[in-house]
């Protein structure tokens, strides 16, 4: 199975979406809250320029957005992408 990662944050309903999405197709995600001053560190580490949450990382390589993770799904590539 596929190491994948989400930065997320508290409130946040594209989060919320997100986990449902991997909870149906079932995906465990190690979750990164940036509310958490170390996670906040780690997310600016990894995406200088980026602020929109959640942001969803596979096996290391950033796939983006919730709005991105959805289109994954929607053409099979995200069930190609968490494969074992």
């Amino acid at each position: 199975m596929a190491h994948v990662e989400m930065f997320s944050g508290p409130k946040c309903s594209y989060c919320e979406q997100a986990r449902t999405l991997f909870k149906l197709r079932g995906i465990d995600c190690v979750e990164y809250d940036v509310s958490q001053t170390e996670h906040m560190q780690r997310f600016h580490n990894r995406l200088p320029r980026t602020k929109a949450l959640p942001q969803i990382f596979i096996n290391g390589n950033h796939i983006g957005s919730y709005e991105d993770l959805v289109i994954l799904d929607s053409d099979g590539r995200l069930k190609k992408l968490i494969a074992p």
